[in-house]
């Protein structure tokens, strides 16, 4: 079969369509005629080893298929690696039947961005209706849906922030309150002025640097920030654990391979946001359709930050 693998560490310049060998599924394992293969800004950082998890070599990225079985089934899926190619293995435990209504690019945004969202909201930030909340990167993968869930959930306050006027207008356009420019000298100000003045109460964060220090600085009492990347790869201050407490202050970590060990609500998770898709309310924005042999300018634009909403490519192509 026809699959993107690496031999060695780095770039984008790294990434090669080559012929290697069908996978054999073992015990618990599916395989699964891939339709189309989230591209995640994860992928970046699994291609380069500087992730969370180290990766060993000959590589096949990739995190998250969607596809059908060989009995027929349409099944949305995670997996560690080996999704950038026309054939994959998918655990059971994390599989999702797609249902009727829900496309493949939908399909597969609501895997790592999707559930990624619903779990910052959910279980990170604990978000409760009437509360404000800052959506970073609202016109990405995961923020773009963050923002709509937040709205649904019944947030006071939706504020988004996107590095240009484009994206800052999608944000508005999925139901931002306000958006603004992260890279506003005074970040802190602009968020407590886009709040009526008020500090906030959440704040979804995968930025790093000087945009994680002046988020956690426009916190209310008794705020919430979850942290949850670093596309800028600049890490934040050093927090001090006696300044959270000036605010009463919570920062909290946010890794979705954890949430692999509960597959029951996983999969309550996915199916509520298959339903949403379905039905109308939750809207997946497209963000590039590329051939598999077009995976180095899929990676080149997500590391410059030019992209939005959802990645996929096709392997078929």
């Amino acid at each position: 079969m026809r699959a993107v693998q690496i031999t060695e560490f780095g770039g984008p310049e790294v990434l090669n369509v080559t012929e290697v060998p069908d996978p054999v599924p073992g015990e618990g394992q599916v395989l699964v005629e891939v339709s189309r293969a989230g591209v995640n800004y994860a992928d970046t950082h699994q291609v380069e080893d500087s992730y969370l998890s180290s990766a060993k070599l000959p590589l096949i990225p990739g995190g998250e298929v969607v596809g059908t079985t060989p009995d027929g089934r349409r099944i949305a899926a995670m997996i560690g690696h080996g999704g950038y190619a026309e054939k994959a293995l998918v655990h059971e435990a994390l599989a999702f039947d797609v249902p009727d209504g829900v496309d493949d690019v939908s399909a597969v945004a609501l895997l790592v961005q999707g559930l990624t969202a619903w779990f910052l909201l959910n279980k990170s930030v604990h978000f409760a209706p009437g509360e404000s909340v800052v959506v970073h990167a609202a016109a990405g993968g995961v923020g773009s849906l963050a923002v709509q869930l937040a709205k649904s959930m019944g947030a006071g306050r939706v504020i988004a922030t996107a590095s240009t006027q484009d994206k800052r207008d999608l944000a508005l356009s999925l139901g931002a309150d306000v958006a603004i420019d992260p890279a506003t000298e005074d970040l802190t100000a602009a968020i407590i002025e886009a709040n009526g003045g008020k500090r906030v109460d959440a704040v979804l964060e995968m930025t790093g640097g000087r945009v994680t220090d002046q988020s956690l600085a426009a916190l209310a009492p008794f705020g919430r920030l979850a942290y949850y990347g670093m596309a800028s790869r600049e890490l934040p201050k050093d927090i001090q654990l006696n300044a959270l407490m000036s605010h009463s202050s919570t920062v909290s970590g946010f890794w979705l391979a954890h949430a692999f060990a509960n597959p029951t609500l996983l999969k309550q998770a996915y199916a509520e946001l298959a339903a949403e898709v379905a039905a109308g309310r939750l809207k997946v924005v497209s963000g590039g359709d590329y051939a598999l042999s077009e995976i180095r300018e899929a990676h080149e634009a997500l590391r410059a930050r030019k992209t939005t909403g959802k990645l996929v490519v096709n392997p078929s192509k």
